[in-house]
């Protein structure tokens, strides 16, 4: 007889627990309330860095960047130039379709895809292999071919060979530390290339 109640209270609170829970988010998902976020929660307990999506970061982190510089120019501000950029990167990490022939003093690199693909690569290969060439432990050279570019990079330092070889095409593109101010140069309407 007492399990008999303690089973009916238990099925009592949990159906109301859920009755209220369907009320408070009729018209949202879990955790899509944005009114209710961090009311019950301390400001401290906010550890959060990334704001979502990695582009959508990008443009929130440049975004508040522009808003804490007092002298920030707002009639030249492009954050739709920014995003163009954005999408140009994750087309290219995602639908690039890459094939690596090593050299015995580096890597030459053929990058290919549908056609905004390649389009991404001509916009973005020639802009970082010139950032690349800013090392001069390597010689880079970017050359269109059909559907893409070809990304050569070689040195005549073994250690540096093999530095070309393990970063491989995505690596040399994600290499040279140069990214957070070009997004910040193009977000201020200013010349990206230029630095």
């Amino acid at each position: 007889m007492r399990l008999k109640i303690i089973l009916a209270g238990t099925a009592v609170v949990a159906g109301s627990a859920i009755a209220l829970a369907q009320t408070i988010h009729a018209d949202h998902g879990g955790g899509m309330d944005h009114a209710a976020h961090g009311q019950d929660r301390p400001a401290e307990s906010a550890l959060l860095t990334e704001p979502g999506q990695g582009a959508f970061a990008a443009l929130s982190e440049v975004v508040r960047v522009l808003e804490a510089d007092p002298n920030t120019n707002w009639s030249r501000v492009d954050l739709a130039g920014l995003r163009a950029h954005l999408v140009d990167m994750d087309r290219l990490i995602s639908d690039t379709v890459v094939t690596e022939t090593e050299l015995p003093n580096g890597l030459s690199v053929s990058a290919t895809g549908d056609v905004e693909t390649t389009a991404t690569l001509r916009r973005m290969v020639p802009a970082h292999a010139a950032q690349l060439a800013k090392d001069d432990r390597w010689r880079v050279e970017a050359l269109e071919i059909e559907g893409g570019m070809e990304l050569r990079v070689t040195s005549e330092d073994p250690a540096v060979i093999a530095r070309i070889k393990g970063f491989g095409f995505f690596g040399l593109m994600a290499s040279q530390d140069h990214h957070r101010e070009h997004h910040l140069m193009m977000a201020r309407g200013e010349d990206a290339h230029a630095h």
